[in-house]
C-alpha cells in the first residue's frame, strides 16, 4: 500500500522575547503562530478496525498536539532562561503560563522543540514527516524528518 501523508493545522496565540538579541525582538512581543504538523504512514487495511483507512485519526493527532503543544503555549509568555529577570519579580503573577526555555525562543528552535514532542506521542505505525511553524503571515520556519536523520 501507499505511504501517505496527513497534515492538521493548529493556532496559538504567544508573546516572547529574545534574549540578548540585537533587534526589536528582543522585546516582548507577541504572535499569532501557525503549527501545521504532517505525518505520514500506510493507511490501515484491516477490515475489523475502526481506523481502516487512515493513517492517523485526525482526532488522534489533535489531541497529540493540542494537548502538548497548543494548551501548553497558547497565551504563554516564552523566553530564554539564560535572561536576566531583574525587575519582573511578580512575574508569576503577572503571567499564569510563564515557559522558560532551555532554548532562544526563535521559530526555528520553537519549530525543532515541537516535532520532538511530537514524535514522542505518534504511534509506532506513524512517523513525523514535517512540522511548519508561522510566525508571522509571511515567515515560517520548518522541520523535514528526512533532514534530520541520525546515522
Amino acid at each position: 500500500m501507499n505511504k501517505i501523508r496527513v497534515t492538521k493545522q493548529f493556532n496559538f496565540e504567544a508573546a516572547h522575547a529574545l534574549w540578548n538579541y540585537d533587534g526589536k525582538c528582543k522585546n516582548i512581543h507577541g504572535h499569532t503562530y501557525k503549527l501545521f504538523v504532517t505525518v505520514i504512514g500506510t493507511p490501515g487495511n484491516n477490515d475489523k478496525d475502526p481506523k481502516q483507512g487512515m493513517v492517523i485519526d485526525f482526532g488522534d493527532l489533535k489531541k497529540i498536539v493540542k494537548t502538548n503543544i497548543v494548551d501548553v503555549f497558547d497565551h504563554a509568555v516564552i523566553l530564554n532562561k539564560k535572561a536576566s529577570y531583574q525587575g519582573f519579580s511578580n512575574v508569576p503573577e503577572m503571567f499564569e503560563r510563564f515557559i522558560k526555555t532551555d532554548y532562544q525562543p526563535t521559530c526555528e528552535n520553537m519549530v525543532t522543540n515541537f516535532a520532538d514532542i511530537v514524535k514522542k506521542h505518534l504511534p509506532e505505525d506513524v512517523e513525523l514527516f514535517s512540522v511548519r511553524l508561522y510566525e508571522t503571515e509571511t515567515s515560517f520556519a520548518e522541520w523535514f524528518a528526512s533532514d534530520n536523520k541520525i546515522d
